[in-house]
């Protein structure tokens, strides 16, 4: 059986991201099973734009486009999928690398077609050049990595996370794009769980769809200095209770919080219990790590407190864009990025 085609979608916004943008690309290039074309998507930076445009306008497999949409991640999405031609549709973080063989894994995922979703393994690379001591696995969703907690090998999950994903094309047209108002914009607080709610609609639409997590699919994310500080570290767990406030409001409790529960109830538990341990045996960062994990659990309840609130109150409003198929935008012109739904508290 052939593997099917595959586009990768790389959201862009920032030019202090230049060298990262470049090794993310050549990453892709250098994939065992070649992707059909590398879409670069400019988050409404004019200077990023043109610069992508020269340095890529030889390169018959990289495509430079703008953002047609709203300024922020999901938009940018979107808009790569609009125009992408691949049966599956891969996206990478613009501060990432992908092994060799991660595409290879995610097109083995798809040899089921009740698979509508396939994302992989991703891996910290500290600014610092080692883990905080006090930073806890459990939390390394904090900046954007796979966390411990997480069952190993090929398994069906309720969602997939965005920095290291794939998905069958024909899932955007199932269930709509990826929703605006939840994930990030560039300038806000650090909002997340866009994927989250994309794949909680896209299971229901499609009753029969599997979702998995392959862990041989690896990419490497970069972790800038200031993310490795506490400071960070609480502003991203507040900013996530508000976001899965706004999701589960939307496609309610039960769903949205349920691999969550799970997590609190065990994953947390036993990490305190580790990190408690460490400290009575005078490991170092022990006492640390336990007491990040409570406080991690205590702001992001607080802000999924403070979230709820504001989806009852009407506060809480995202958008889900319908994705129009072949709907192209290339450097210098936008294009649509589909029809646009509300949706968001009592939806």
């Amino acid at each position: 059986m052939s593997s099917p085609d595959i586009s990768v979608v790389i959201c862009v916004y920032t030019e202090d991201r230049w060298e990262d943008i470049l090794a993310a690309v050549s990453s892709v290039r250098a994939q065992s099973l070649p992707a059909l074309e590398t879409l670069l998507v400019v988050d409404h930076n004019a200077t990023l734009l043109d610069r992508l445009s020269r340095e890529y306008k030889e390169t018959a497999a990289v495509r430079v486009l703008a953002n047609a949409g709203p300024r922020g991640l999901s938009a940018g999405r979107n808009t790569g999928i609009a125009v992408a031609r691949g049966a599956i549709i891969a996206f990478l973080d613009d501060d990432a690398v992908a092994e060799r063989d991660w595409l290879r894994h995610f097109a083995s995922g798809y040899a089921d077609p009740r698979v509508m979703a396939v994302g992989g393994r991703t891996m910290p690379i500290w600014a610092s050049g080692r883990r905080p001591a006090w930073f806890p696995e459990e939390f390394d969703w904090v900046v954007g990595c796979t966390y411990k907690g997480l069952p190993p090998g090929r398994v069906q999950v309720r969602n997939v996370l965005g920095g290291n994903a794939s998905f069958r094309r024909t899932a955007f047209d199932a269930a709509g794009g990826f929703a605006t108002g939840i994930g990030r914009d560039g300038d806000k607080r650090p909002l997340g769980c866009e994927e989250t709610e994309l794949c909680i609609r896209l299971t229901r639409a499609r009753p029969d769809a599997i979702l998995l997590i392959d862990d041989r699919a690896v990419i490497h994310h970069r972790v800038p200095e200031p993310r490795e500080h506490f400071a960070y570290f609480r502003t991203r767990a507040y900013a996530e209770g508000l976001s899965k406030a706004l999701v589960a409001r939307s496609v309610g409790a039960d769903k949205g919080l349920e691999s969550e529960r799970r997590y609190t109830t065990r994953v947390l538990p036993a990490g305190v219990a580790r990190g408690l341990r460490d400290a009575l045996l005078a490991r170092p960062g022990g006492a640390g790590r336990a007491g990040a994990i409570v406080a991690g659990v205590l702001t992001a309840a607080g802000g999924y407190v403070l979230g709820s609130v504001r989806a009852r109150m009407g506060g809480g409003t995202f958008t889900v864009a319908e994705i129009e198929n072949g709907t192209e935008s290339g450097p210098g012109r936008e294009g649509a990025a589909g029809r646009v739904h509300e949706g968001g508290a009592g939806r």
